[in-house]
């Protein structure tokens, strides 16, 4: 049988552990690990890389606890705008969507842009246009409402300002959902997915749904997955960056993603953390900021659920 694995995140901030109770503790964890399971088990029956990022990420957007798909933040005109993006590692097709509401499960649109139409990024009413014709599954607006997150929203309408998530600015959570698999036929995936900025202005397009920005998946080199302030990881094309360290500078995966995270993105100011995992199955979940929701396991043994550096 031939090593394969997968890797997740729910975002990372300044998760602050005095601010985080043990209820809601094991409540992010069940879902992280119900996500796992999902994705792993596709692959643990040879089944594919693409398959099991979706399937992980769809238990994320299903959870109002991630800002993804049900948990995702309101935008300053109080609607919920989402984005999303997948990669296939073999083929290096993607497909990409942004600015889209009402979707049950924007992984599952940007899947098919990757596969059922002839092109790779749509935004707004084109992307709306191509799930309704496929009878993607949709949901209206009360689906998407989260009382947690509606207050958080109410604090700064009406302003110029923003917030990354839900969460107290002190207690930041970047709660953008990746998932990046390895599958037993050695080939790599990427997804992520996306609710964007608490109050961002309508239009915003952050890191989630660029590729070579938060997504990116090549199978000579490595899958990746980027959460944090998306601005910063668009400006350093972090996924990609990766990826390219490894292939033209020879560094390995730990090599290239400490070199990203802890310096490239620190450098323009810019906090968050990525997943990735190379074609021997190698995983890495490094971060900058106080933690980061993850897991990861491997048919080598590897098995980790965590969300502090501790």
């Amino acid at each position: 049988m031939a090593d394969f694995a997968i890797a997740l995140h729910g975002g990372a901030g300044t998760i602050i552990k005095e601010k985080m109770t043990i209820k809601k503790e094991k409540a992010y964890k069940k879902i992280l690990s119900q996500a796992l399971k999902k994705g792993y088990s596709i692959l643990e029956k040879k089944g594919k890389a693409n398959d099991a990022v979706q399937a992980a990420i769809m238990v994320m957007e299903n959870s109002p606890l991630f800002n993804a798909g049900k948990g995702s933040v309101f935008s300053a005109e109080g609607t919920h705008e989402m984005e999303a993006s997948i990669m296939d590692g073999k083929t290096r097709q993607a497909g990409s969507v942004a600015m889209i509401t009402g979707v049950k499960n924007p992984i599952s649109l940007a899947r098919a842009v990757m596969e059922q139409s002839p092109h790779v990024f749509l935004v707004g009413e084109s992307a709306l246009k191509l799930a309704k014709s496929l009878n993607l599954k949709m949901e209206k607006a009360a689906y998407f409402h989260d009382e947690f997150r509606y207050q958080q929203w109410q604090e700064i309408r009406g302003s110029e300002k923003f917030q990354l998530d839900h969460s107290a600015k002190k207690n930041q959570n970047l709660g953008t959902v990746g998932c990046v698999a390895l599958d037993q036929q050695g080939d790599l995936a990427a997804a992520t997915s996306t609710g964007g900025m608490t109050n961002k202005q309508s239009g915003r397009i952050g890191d989630s749904s660029i590729l070579g920005a938060g997504n990116y998946a090549h199978n000579k080199t490595c899958a990746v997955s980027c959460t944090g302030y998306g601005e910063y990881f668009i400006r350093s094309v972090a996924a990609y960056d990766v990826s390219c360290l490894m292939e033209f500078k020879g560094l390995s995966l730990k090599e290239a993603c400490q070199e990203v995270i802890h310096q490239r993105v620190l450098e323009l100011g810019g906090s968050g953390g990525l997943i990735a995992i190379d074609r021997r199955g190698h995983i890495e979940m490094p971060f900058n900021t106080e933690g980061m929701y993850r897991a990861c396991q491997s048919s080598t043994g590897k098995n980790e659920l965590a969300i502090y550096k501790d």
